[in-house]
C-alpha cells in the first residue's frame, strides 16, 4: 500500500468514527447526564488531541481566528452534544443527529453567498432535497404536516432547536475560518475550550454524577476516542490522502450514522426514515456537484480570458 492509499484509509476510519458519535453521545448522556457526560467526552477527546495533534504556540495563530473560530466551534459542539444528550429517547437522538447533517448543503450555500464561490443551478434542487429529507425523517409515516413538526418542538424544544442552530453555526465556522485561519489548525485548542465551557455549565447546575458503572466508563472512553481520533485521522487523510475520495465518502455519514445508532440504541427506523436519510445524502451531493461545476466554469472563463489577452498582445507586436 503506497503512502496516499494508507492515509486515505486513515481518513476513511474518521468517517466510521464520526458515524458512531450519535449513538455514543446518547449512551454517555444516559449514563452520565447530558451536560456532565458531554464534559467528560470532550475532556477525553482533548487529552487525546493534545497527544496526537499538539498545537503550536498561541502567537502563531491569527488572533481573529482564535477568537471567532473558537466561539463558533464551541457553540456548535454544545449544540451537537446537548441536542443528542437531551433527546427523550433513541428515535429523537437519531432524528436530531440527522438534522445536523444538513450542514454540508448549508455550508455550500454560505460559501456561494459570502465567499462568492461559483455554483450551478443544481444547488437549488440539492438544498430542496436535503430539507425534504429532514422533514421526511421527522414526519416518518405520517406524511408532511406542520402539526407533526410543531409536536416535535413542543415535546422536546431543547433538542429540536439546538440541532438546527448547530447546523448554521457549523456552516458559518466552515465558511468564515477558511479565510481567517491562514492555514492554522486550532482544533485541539477549540476542543479544550469546549470541555471547559461544559464543565462550567455542569458545576453551575449543582448536579452530580450517578453511580459510576463499567458500562458507562466504556461508553465514555469510546465516545472520547471516536471524537478525538476522528478529527486526528481526518486531518491526516485530508493532508496526505485522496481528498476527492474522502470528501465523497463523508457524504454518506448520515446513513451510516443512523444505521449504527439504531443498532447501538436498539431503535426501530421505518422505511420513511431511510428514504429521508437518502434524500439528505442526495441533496448534499447535488450541492457539492453544483459547486464543482461552478469552479470548472470559472476556470474555463479565466482560461479563455487569458487566451484572449495573449492573442491581443501578440497582435500588438
Amino acid at each position: 500500500m503506497n503512502q496516499s492509499a494508507r492515509y486515505t484509509a486513515i481518513g476513511l476510519c474518521a468517517v466510521l468514527l464520526w458515524a458512531l458519535l450519535v449513538g455514543l453521545f446518547k449512551r454517555v448522556a444516559d449514563e452520565w447526564g447530558a451536560v456532565g457526560g458531554a464534559a467528560l467526552v470532550y475532556t477525553v477527546a482533548s487529552v487525546l488531541l493534545w497527544i496526537i495533534a499538539k498545537p503550536p504556540a498561541l502567537g502563531r495563530f491569527p488572533r481573529r481566528y482564535l477568537i471567532v473560530g473558537c466561539v463558533l466551534f464551541v457553540c456548535y459542539e454544545l449544540c451537537l452534544s446537548l441536542s443528542i444528550g437531551y433527546a427523550n429517547n433513541s428515535r429523537e437522538a437519531i432524528e436530531v443527529g440527522m438534522i445536523n447533517y444538513l450542514w454540508p448543503a448549508v455550508t455550500m450555500v454560505m460559501a456561494v453567498v459570502f465567499n462568492k464561490q461559483r455554483a450551478s443551478l443544481l444547488m437549488v434542487p440539492g438544498i430542496a432535497l436535503a430539507l425534504l429529507g429532514v422533514f421526511q425523517v421527522l414526519e416518518g409515516d405520517h406524511g408532511l404536516s406542520l402539526t407533526t413538526l410543531l409536536d416535535h418542538l413542543q415535546t422536546n424544544p431543547t433538542s429540536y432547536l439546538l440541532a438546527p442552530m448547530g447546523v448554521f453555526i457549523w456552516s458559518a465556522y466552515c465558511t468564515i475560518t477558511v479565510r481567517m485561519s491562514r492555514g492554522a489548525n486550532g482544533i485541539t485548542l477549540f476542543f479544550s475550550a469546549t470541555a471547559v465551557v461544559l464543565w462550567l455549565g455542569f458545576l453551575a447546575g449543582n448536579t452530580g454524577f450517578d453511580a459510576v458503572t463499567v458500562q458507562g466508563v466504556g461508553y465514555l472512553l469510546a465516545a472520547g476516542a471516536a471524537l478525538g481520533f476522528g478529527y486526528g485521522a481526518w486531518n491526516l487523510g485530508m493532508l496526505r490522502g485522496n481528498i476527492t475520495l474522502l470528501a465523497g465518502a463523508s457524504y454518506f455519514i448520515p446513513v451510516l450514522s443512523a444505521l449504527l445508532a439504531a443498532l447501538m440504541l436498539g431503535a426501530s427506523l421505518t422505511a420513511a426514515f431511510w428514504q429521508g436519510a437518502g434524500l439528505v445524502v442526495l441533496g448534499s451531493i447535488l450541492c457539492w456537484v453544483s459547486t464543482r461545476q461552478g469552479q470548472r466554469r470559472k476556470a474555463k472563463q479565466s482560461e479563455a480570458a487569458h487566451e484572449h489577452t495573449t492573442t491581443a498582445s501578440e497582435g500588438d507586436h
